[in-house]
């Protein structure tokens, strides 16, 4: 009897180290790099009509070239920041007050805007609505993009070193009808980011507003994303790697705070067009 329970607290102690460590503070540099085979890149922008005649100006991000992020995380506080050819975002998450504050500098312009989860949700629905009576190209929206993907993880036994961290192989597969998507990913199986799922890519710098509803499945993950490529359209190839990653070093709070000499706007107004001028809606990854 007393063998069996010398080796049931020995089972628990191994258990318990093989944990993975939730850092709740910590600042990350991230390096996304979009490469295109042929060298053509999606178009900036341009202007379209809804079905209810609304204009919507609608912006690609995700072209060819390189964008450097840095990510602060203090317990329920997250902000982004990134720099591209496009221009500079900084985006301010408040977790606990399910909040995203994003700032955008691009063409000498600066403009905030804030939406609630809530909002976030609402605008997507708006969004959604709209793209599928869009028509650009002679090609319409494809409807099977727009349902939720169901995420699995294949691990492979195979390791390497990013930024100092031991990081292990798997394969994100997302499922999409009959459509599957393979994003090969790096993660490092000591640790997980408390509220941040990963860091760079396209939609990292852009707010949460712009995030698909079924996420990346980065947080099925058994630790967190250090390096991942993704294919995308046209042939194009994203490599996204963390390249510093700093825990030990105190961030203060002001490092959260909104600046004072922008004005920042409800985004839900911005969608509706308040003020005049057409409606602002993004597009990421052309």
């Amino acid at each position: 009897m007393k063998q069996v329970f010398t080796l049931f607290l020995l089972g628990a102690v191994v258990t318990v180290n093989a944990q993975t460590k939730i850092i709740s503070q910590a600042i990350i540099n991230t390096k996304t790099v979009i490469e295109s085979p042929d060298g053509e890149d999606a178009p900036a922008g341009n202007v379209t009509t809804s079905d209810n005649g609304e204009q919507v100006r609608v912006m690609r991000f995700g072209g060819d070239g390189e964008t450097k992020t840095t990510t602060w995380l203090k317990n329920d506080l997250i902000k982004t920041f990134s720099d591209s050819e496009m221009g500079r975002t900084t985006v301010i998450r408040d977790n606990s007050k399910k909040l995203t504050t994003t700032i955008m500098e691009m063409m000498g312009r600066k403009t905030g805007m804030y939406a609630t989860d809530a909002d976030q949700e609402e605008m997507g629905k708006r969004m959604d609505s709209m793209m599928r009576t869009r028509n650009q190209g002679g090609q319409s929206v494809n409807a099977a993009q727009r349902v939720p993907a169901e995420y699995s993880i294949e691990y492979r036994d195979e390791t390497k070193k990013i930024a100092g961290y031991e990081c292990k192989k798997a394969l994100v597969i997302a499922t999409r009808g009959t459509r599957k998507d393979t994003t090969q990913v790096w993660y490092c199986p000591e640790f997980k980011l408390q509220g941040v799922t990963s860091t760079g890519g396209m939609l990292g710098g852009f707010g949460s507003f712009l995030q698909q509803p079924s996420g990346n499945g980065f947080d099925k993950l058994d630790g967190f994303p250090m390096e991942y490529v993704r294919n995308m359209g046209r042939g194009r190839k994203m490599t996204v790697q963390v390249t510093k990653l700093v825990t030990d070093k105190e961030i203060a709070d002001k490092e959260f705070e909104i600046p004072k000499d922008i004005e920042v706007r409800a985004m839900k107004d911005m969608q509706n067009g308040t003020g005049g001028g057409p409606v602002f809606q993004m597009r990421v990854g052309g």
